[in-house]
């Protein structure tokens, strides 16, 4: 059954032998890294190329979710362009002209950009995209596979296969493919290693660790760090109950390092934090109704589409979309956590763990929650929570994310216990951990057409139509969520040139700072967005063409940009209508409007 957990810090150090009396025993043992520990996290770098095997070398490829690797792409080029160009990481007037964009209230994922700007100068922003997706997924089973082997798990092979499920689960896959902020979870374990770290020396030093480790984990994600920030606290309370007196003793040094940590982190996230929340282009709410991406209850024994069995239709009804199957563990890993949790129920570790994956499965089922398709008319304990600061922005789908390095640690402990058991011991479990994880088998994130970029675009052409401070207008300008020309041509040309709308959160108005997505709407973009909706050309009138030039002004346009235009394309029409006709580029068709704008 292995020796039970007799301290909440050891619940975290519970691979290590038992201290002996005296000054060491406030300082656990260090453990050198091994080859294998190599081998090990060239195996999570190899499938973490492999799953992103789809793009590399193939720029005319997007992963499926193209629109939130467009803005992305975008974040990673602007945070090269502002270290190069010392200019303010939190706020963009490259988009959005002529106000720009509050980054820090966006996903701007700064903690990736920041240091792979390099990457971004060298081989430009897909490469840079890609390269994070490796990072974050290898990067964040290395992390809990270095926890696990320093402090829960006696076993290589244990803590590897605890990393392996933590790094690779089907909802890290399917958020790597699109949402980088969600994917960056490698400070996680680093945070809980800190925060939970056995012994009582060295509380200052350890407790900047911790407020340095929280600061930059807002420059990764601040949603994954909400997430962390209420696991911890109810893995915590549920340990505290199941070990009274372990929590007892621990509580005084956990506290202390959380002081040092807070004040370091506040130190260092006052300005963006400010900036966020009441910077320029700040915005209240969230653009999208949260509380309707739940997941299905039958997901959580579903297959993903992203794994070997997977089945897209299936999972495409028991989740919000393809980027959201956070809770598809298969039929059989949930039971062998069950299992699992039975065997070693005694240990106050399996119960906290049991306690914490048990309640944010329930929270990802939203309310009222779903069952197989059907409503149950069952409120769910998100109820509780849906209104709180921050929880009423964060998507309840997301909940389930906790359950991921809960069942990783939980399989971790599972396979700790085969060495050294007999064979009629050790084969029946060694079977059940393998059947649980073959459905798990990740596939390579799949992958669809990108749109064109504009040779005229991506050249020089632009240049001579363009001057400083002046804009290029992608046609239609978009407005709304919908996947922006203008975020993907300057992702995929470093920020060459500034352009008006793009694909970002933003407030209504200049007097109302309800969200929404993209720009306030002009009534030219949304007479473009009619025409290219609806495929018929209206008849324009004089005060249509007055708007046109008031807006062009406002967007401070130099040259409008039509990608694959054909001469019978309506949107095409309807421009020649509002400022004249244009002509034909290298891969696009383009209207001079600075005689218009003056």
């Amino acid at each position: 059954m292995g020796r039970p957990d007799t301290d909440l810090a050891v619940g975290l150090s519970d691979a290590a032998p038992a201290p002996a009396a005296g000054p060491s025993r406030d300082r656990p043992p260090r453990r050198l890294p091994r080859p294998v520990d190599a081998l090990v996290v060239a195996g999570y770098l190899a499938l973490a190329v492999l799953l992103t095997a789809g793009q590399w070398r193939r720029p005319d490829r997007l992963f499926h979710q193209a629109g939130d690797q467009m803005l992305f792409e975008w974040m990673l080029a602007r945070a090269a362009r502002a270290v190069t160009g010392a200019e303010n990481p939190l706020h963009s007037g490259a988009l959005n002209a002529p106000h720009g964009v509050n980054l820090m209230a966006n996903t701007s994922v700064l903690g990736l950009g920041v240091p792979l700007a390099p990457v971004t100068w060298l081989f430009g922003s897909q490469v840079t995209f890609l390269v994070a997706v490796v990072l974050c997924l290898a990067g964040t089973a290395t992390a809990w596979y270095a926890l696990l082997a320093r402090r829960l798990v006696r076993s290589r092979v244990a803590a590897a296969v605890g990393g392996l499920c933590c790094g690779f689960a089907p909802g890290m896959v399917a958020q790597a493919g699109a949402h980088l902020h969600m994917a960056a979870q490698f400070l996680v374990p680093v945070i809980l290693g800190l925060l939970f770290r056995p012994g009582t020396d060295r509380v200052r030093r350890h407790g900047v660790l911790l407020g340095l480790a929280v600061a930059y984990q807002v420059f990764l994600g601040e949603e994954v760090l909400v997430f962390l920030t209420l696991a911890a606290a109810v893995f915590a309370g549920a340990y505290a109950l199941a070990d009274r007196a372990a929590a007892r003793r621990a509580a005084p040094v956990v506290a202390r390092r959380l002081g040092v940590a807070a004040l370091v982190a506040a130190v260092l996230l006052a300005y963006p934090l400010w900036f966020q929340f009441f910077g320029p282009g700040h915005y209240q709410g969230m653009p999208f109704f949260t509380r309707g991406y739940r997941l299905d209850g039958a997901s959580f024994v579903a297959s993903a589409r992203q794994t070997v069995v997977g089945d897209g239709h299936r999972a495409g009804l028991l989740a919000p979309n393809a980027t959201e199957e956070n809770s598809f563990f298969g039929p059989l890993l949930p039971l062998l956590a069950v299992l699992v949790v039975v065997r070693l129920w005694r240990r106050p570790l399996v119960r906290a763990l049991a306690a914490c994956g048990l309640l944010f499965a329930l929270l990802a089922l939203g309310t009222p929650i779903r069952l197989d398709r059907s409503e149950t008319g069952l409120p769910g304990p998100y109820r509780l929570v849906a209104g709180l600061p921050l929880l009423d922005l964060v998507v309840p789908a997301r909940f389930a994310l906790v359950c991921v390095p809960v069942l990783g640690v939980l399989l971790a402990l599972a396979v700790d216990r085969l060495p050294g058991r007999p064979a009629r011991g050790w084969l029946p479990w060694a079977g059940a951990v393998t059947a649980a994880l073959i459905p798990l088998v990740p596939t390579p994130i799949r992958a669809v057409p990108a749109p064109p970029v504009p040779a005229f675009v991506t050249g020089a052409g632009w240049r001579e139509y363009v001057p400083p401070g002046r804009t290029l207008v992608p046609v239609p300008p978009v407005t709304g969520a919908a996947a922006s020309p203008a975020t993907f041509w300057q992702a995929r040309t470093r920020l060459a040139f500034d352009a008006p709308g793009g694909f970002f959160i933003g407030p209504s108005s200049a007097d109302d700072p309800t969200a929404r997505w993209g720009a306030p709407d002009r009534p030219t973009s949304l007479l473009l967005r009619r025409v290219a909706e609806t495929g018929q050309v209206p008849v324009v009138t004089d005060a249509d063409r007055r708007r046109a030039v008031e807006d062009l002004r406002h967007w401070r346009a130099a040259v409008l940009v039509q990608a694959d235009s054909a001469p019978t394309d309506p949107v095409r029409s309807t421009v020649d209508a509002l400022v004249g006709p244009g002509r034909d580029v290298s891969g696009a068709h383009i209207w001079d409007v600075r005689p218009l704008v003056g």
